[in-house]
């Protein structure tokens, strides 16, 4: 098995040299050619480049499918087909939904500010758009004649049909008139709230100053950051940027310094969001009464794995359940360090501990450093070493070419094609580093989504991936902590289905899969990056490239996150029964929730209680478009290790080709056009497990 293993690293490498030489040749055209050869088309977003141009492309995109759902609408009754109703409406809606898309992305990463007002003000109207297209009782009318004929159809268009009349019924189409556009009045709202609490969130910024001494224990990397140093010799640490609270939480040895970026954080939106959620969480919960169900979390789960909100409390109850006892020393652990640490005997863990002492941990019993692990990650290797594994296990070749226009510098695009044949599978736009006004998390954004065009011509789907890793210094590259390459490969995993996925119809492709089942295939990639065969592909020390990390070392970094995985995983379920805690009351109840009372409480019991006087549900901007959906990130995970353990069986473990064709062909390929249950249980060749989930979190069996 070794020397197997030492093959494929040593072919990996290989194909990173050639994957470099490649890059340099290849231009855009030359593979909008190969694609148009190969029956597909390969373009790119159109950005606007003023806020005019954004009015613009939405307006057009409107009128444009206003008047083709008119003519849909205006057909001859008696010669109404499929084709001509279902398939015809997947393909005028899909256009302004990427417009959609697009736009979201300018909201999220322009650096013009008027550009981000304006891209948020017409997603708005997007929005109100798509909500308004549920009540267009013309085009409803005729999908539904369709429909009460029970035309013999193939499975994807059944599918399609029985979809999207489902949809309908959500709506409140079978309402009497004036219930139905009270409803339709309502959903609108909704939307602008949405757009309004994640605009919020977009706009808080949280610096805090400190000195030199009070930094103490904060890497020098984190110092020597752009815009950190002040002109008065002070720090500024900005609450707001994840990785700046983190390197705050995980190192800074003074208590204070960590409790006041903790409290700040936890602070932002708060004036503003927590009105704005409670309007959201009403809204919400009266939007579900009227459509006949109990709760807000019984209607969204409703199209989901999991199918109604009791399924979900009670999946996240008893894992809390379960994970007690490990949570409680986990726990104890760290208290005890703190003791130590302290020298007072009686000392409690305070939220602003977790991060510091959960650090300690790892440096004393597992001998795991994370600063120092950063040497082993600096950004373009890890990049091109997550490029060529992809390659490898999916049978693809990622080319950077030069982009027509890009949004900021540094932006940057490639074209990944089927190594086998040439074929272009997407192209992908990568913008990694933070700046002001930009998007704080890390997320792929849809460009443009694939399906086939009216001419049978295939439209591949355009991605772009937002992060915020640590931008270099001026004597060293990005260097990536190791949870950032987890981040990383995650993310590429929502990559990867939107690029694999092809879908007939734009509404069966991968992101429209259940909403608990979509990031099961980005968790099952984490998978990866906790693998010595996989991580000797990249990960060597930047000074000096011979050395990788050692097995012992990653020996211990799976020991130690296995040490803290209760905590972690409790949290993970704190957020969730946070979201239900929201969600899945009564219309009555929800109208007069005190929401910041509500989640601290959750988070109390769950996880960890907060600090007095702070909401910071009020910063979880899955609140807007996770809602009644949170849960699905562990729901998805047990799936995800479950999926990963088939590749760790594997004679080339988490790179062998074969299994990694099945993922491509099972999971990927097929999106939503069949129910992903069975797509998950073609993979596994097995019904569905729990054993390596819970093998992951450390709980023998």
């Amino acid at each position: 098995m070794k020397s197997y293993r030492l093959i494929l690293i040593t072919g990996l490498l290989t194909a990173l040299c050639a994957t470099a030489s490649a890059m340099a040749v290849a231009t855009l055209a030359d593979f909008q050619a190969a694609a148009a050869k190969a029956g597909a088309s390969l373009t790119l977003a159109n950005y606007p480049l003023t806020p005019d141009d954004i009015k613009a492309q939405a307006a057009q995109a409107m009128k444009t499918a206003d008047a083709a759902l008119a003519r849909l609408a205006a057909q001859d009754a008696t010669k109404l087909t499929f084709d001509s109703t279902f398939a015809a409406y997947d393909a005028i809606t899909a256009p302004v939904g990427d417009v959609y898309q697009m736009l979201s992305t300018v909201a999220e990463s322009s650096t013009d500010a008027a550009m981000r007002d304006t891209a948020n003000e017409v997603n708005v109207e997007l929005q109100g758009w798509f909500v308004g297209l549920d009540y267009r009782d013309d085009v409803y009318r005729a999908l539904k004649a369709v429909a009460d004929s029970k035309p013999k159809l193939d499975p994807d268009q059944q599918r399609l049909m029985d979809e999207q009349m489902r949809t309908y019924r959500r709506a409140g189409l079978a309402l009497p008139a004036a219930e139905r556009a009270e409803v339709e009045k309502l959903r609108k709202e909704l939307a602008a709230l949405n757009t309004e609490f994640a605009v919020n969130i977009n706009a808080a910024r949280g610096p805090v100053d400190f000195t030199a001494e009070e930094l103490t224990g904060v890497p020098q990397s984190f110092l020597d950051s752009p815009g950190v140093k002040q002109p008065d010799g002070r720090y500024r640490v900005m609450a707001n940027v994840t990785w700046h609270a983190q390197a705050i939480s995980d190192h800074a040895r003074n208590a204070e310094v960590r409790k006041q970026v903790n409290i700040t954080r936890n602070r932002l939106a708060r004036e503003t969001n927590i009105p704005v959620l409670g309007k959201l969480v009403a809204l919400r919960a009266d939007i579900a009464r009227r459509l006949g169900y109990a709760t807000w979390a019984d209607y969204q789960v409703e199209t989901r794995m999991a199918k109604n909100g009791s399924t979900v409390v009670e999946f996240e109850e008893n894992l809390v359940q379960g994970l007690q006892p490990k949570f409680a020393a986990e726990m104890e652990t760290l208290r005890a360090l703190k003791a130590a640490d302290t020298g007072k005997a009686d000392a409690k863990i305070e939220p602003w501990d977790i991060g510091f002492y959960t650090n300690k941990l790892l440096k004393e019993r597992y001998a795991v450093d994370t600063e120092k692990l950063r040497a082993y990650f600096p950004y373009q290797a890890t990049v091109d070493g997550m490029f060529a594994i992809y390659q490898k296990i999916f049978g693809l070749k990622f080319t950077a070419v030069e982009p027509p226009y890009v949004w900021a510098p540094g932006v940057q695009l490639y074209v990944v094609a089927d190594a086998a044949t040439g074929v272009p599978m997407e192209a992908l736009y990568l913008d990694i580093f933070p700046r002001a006004g930009k998007f704080n998390h890390f997320a792929c954004f849809t460009q443009k989504s694939g399906g086939v065009m009216a001419d049978g011509r295939y439209d591949l789907p355009v991605a772009a991936l937002l992060c915020n890793f640590p931008a270099p210094s001026a004597d060293q590259p990005s260097l990536l902590k190791h949870g950032d390459v987890v981040t990383l490969f995650h993310e590429f995993g929502h990559v990867m289905h939107a690029m694999l996925s092809r879908s007939r119809y734009v509404a069966q492709g991968s992101f429209t899969v259940p909403q608990d089942f979509v990031e099961a295939p980005s968790q099952m990639l984490e998978s990866w990056v906790w693998d010595k065969a996989v991580l000797d592909t990249f990960a060597a020390d930047y000074r000096d490239p011979s050395k990788k990390i050692p097995a012992e070392t990653i020996a211990a970094m799976v020991a130690a996150r296995q040490a803290t995985e209760a905590f972690g995983t409790r949290r993970q379920l704190s957020l969730g029964l946070i979201d239900m805690a929201l969600h899945h009351v009564s219309a009555a109840d929800a109208a007069k929730m005190d929401v910041a009372a509500v989640t601290n409480a959750v988070s109390a019991r769950v996880a960890v209680a907060p600090a007095p006087d702070t909401a910071f549900v009020a910063f979880f901007g899955h609140m807007a478009g996770y809602d009644a959906g949170y849960y699905g990130y562990m729901w998805a995970n047990v799936l995800a290790k479950d999926m990963a353990s088939i590749f760790k069986a594997a004679s080339g473990g988490f790179l062998d080709e074969k299994i990694g064709r099945r993922l491509r062909d099972e999971i990927y390929g097929v999106g939503n056009t069949r129910d992903v249950a069975e797509s998950v249980e073609k993979f596994l060749g097995r019904p569905r497990s729990q054993d390596a989930f819970l093998e992951y979190v450390g709980i023998k069996q």
